[in-house]
């Protein structure tokens, strides 16, 4: 399946590398082609992978990676041509931290509505689907990495079939499907966006990333 990454940091470099180690090509998405960061991950995957702009990545991709800042990612969705937006799966993983006053950051989404929720009203012909923003991106394509990979990841959004096709993805990474929880539609999204303040204060306590949520009952 060819697949768009949005974002050029080191979230989209980690998905977009594992999906070439999966066998799927890659394109790169930045506002400009010739994006540094995007040019060296091209180079070190060895012609399987392309880079563009986010219109030309859109054009490309069967479904999108959204791994942009999340404060821009509105802005850098409307870089695409819509009719290459229209029909295809979002997978969002960006949360919407403000980093204008500094550390930690706040949120510039919260409470009654979400990144997510933005990204699907701005684009309703796409099927947005939140998922892996909850973790650190090491473990987002290496579960196994802690605890046996006995932890858990969630999704959330409107189109049933959307979710379904991305539980695979998540399932492709190495997520058992027993530990993959769909909590609902879209607005589900505002609680795993609202969680990331708890994310790094536990960050700043250990510093240590690799650590998740399990499910216990």
């Amino acid at each position: 399946m060819k697949i768009a990454v949005f974002g050029t940091g080191m979230v989209g470099d980690t998905i977009g590398s594992k999906l070439i180690e999966l066998g799927h090509p890659v394109m790169m998405g930045s506002r400009t082609a010739d994006n540094e960061k995007a040019k060296a991950f091209v180079a070190k995957h060895n012609g399987k992978a392309s880079v563009g702009t986010f219109a030309d990545a859109a054009a490309f991709g069967e479904i999108i990676f959204n791994c942009t800042a999340g404060v821009g990612s509105i802005d850098a969705l409307k870089m695409a041509v819509e009719k290459d937006l229209n029909g295809k799966i979002i997978v969002d993983i960006a949360n919407p931290l403000d980093f204008s006053k500094g550390m930690p950051p706040s949120l510039a989404i919260v409470n009654t509505n979400s990144l997510g929720e933005e990204i699907q009203k701005t684009f309703p012909q796409t099927k947005v689907v939140k998922t892996l923003n909850t973790m650190w991106c090491g473990l987002m394509v290496n579960p196994l990495m802690i605890n046996g990979g006995d932890h858990n990841v969630f999704v959330s959004g409107n189109d049933a079939s959307a979710k379904e096709e991305v539980k695979e993805i998540l399932k492709s990474f190495g997520w058992n499907d027993k530990n993959i929880l769909d909590l609902g539609d879209i607005t589900k999204a505002r609680g795993t966006e609202m969680y990331l303040p708890i994310w790094l204060s536990i960050y700043g306590a250990t510093n240590n990333g690799a650590f998740n949520i399990k499910i216990v009952s």
